[in-house]
């Protein structure tokens, strides 16, 4: 039984913050840490004060999707890049994700492509392009890529709904020729729909495509803590802890690991 990779996605928000981050995933056990590019462009806001039932007051952070967006031109792209590429002790996944597929990148499409144009030929290990992207432009983005020797993972996200177990199969194997991984992520509203991902993670097992499929919701981290015998190519982790973090899909990389070992995966 193959062990698949896995790669923490980080939730740093500066650039400096996402190198502490990355240096920390590797030590934890990441195989490769996703830069999340587009998160450069959040501003965290103040905790918020609430009050409990006992009348005692509390802060509470807001939920990052009503964060404010820092403007396009507010980061440096090549100084970022560059200074990532330097300061990351492990291979990256680079990610740029738009807003229509739960992304926070506050430029146009043509200036996200021309950063993922720059990613490409700072040598990354992959590059993450969405199949929502224009035929024309990823085409040019995929000949990019395999005239530098980067990897690409072919990414679909569902932000609103779960498909059928069948229809997930069907997108994975119909663009598996897209990438040399395909990644399938939706949202996750009930273990119905958690049961649909697990279904079509359950049916692609022995089939001749490379993939990643999971689910963000409760019951979204099923196929990621049992992704050996599902033959998953890629696991996304994260390095946060929060309680309750399953309830949100997610999963620590050390207790995934953990949980490999405990059920002798």
């Amino acid at each position: 039984m193959a062990e698949p990779k896995v790669c923490v996605s980080l939730e740093a928000i500066t650039v400096e913050d996402m190198i502490d981050e990355a240096t920390r995933a590797n030590i934890a056990g990441a195989d490769y840490v996703e830069v999340r590019f587009d998160r450069l462009y959040l501003n965290k806001p103040e905790p918020v004060t609430m009050v409990n039932n006992d009348g005692e007051e509390y802060s509470k952070m807001p939920p990052v999707e009503e964060w404010g967006v820092k403007d396009f031109s507010e980061i440096d792209v090549e100084q970022a890049i560059s200074t990532l590429k330097e300061g990351i002790p492990v291979p990256v996944v680079f990610t740029a994700r738009a807003v229509r597929e739960g992304g926070f990148f506050a430029g146009n499409e043509e200036q996200r492509l021309e950063i993922l144009e720059k990613a490409i030929q700072s040598e990354v290990t992959f590059v993450d392009l969405e199949l929502s992207i224009e035929k024309k432009s990823r085409d040019k983005l995929l000949k990019l890529a395999k005239d530098s020797n980067c990897k690409v993972i072919a990414s679909i996200h569902e932000t609103k709904a779960t498909p059928k177990a069948d229809e997930i199969i069907t997108m994975v194997e119909e663009n598996a020729s897209q990438g040399d991984v395909v990644k399938f992520c939706s949202a996750v509203n009930s273990h119905q729909d958690a049961l649909q991902i697990f279904e079509a993670a359950n049916s692609l097992v022995g089939k001749d495509s490379k993939h990643s499929i999971m689910g963000l919701g409760n019951g979204g981290d099923w196929v990621r803590l049992h992704a050996p015998v599902l033959e998953q190519e890629i696991v996304y982790a994260t390095m946060m802890n929060n309680f309750r973090l399953s309830d949100k899909g997610l999963i620590n990389v050390r207790d995934l690991r953990d949980a490999w070992a405990l059920m002798e995966y």
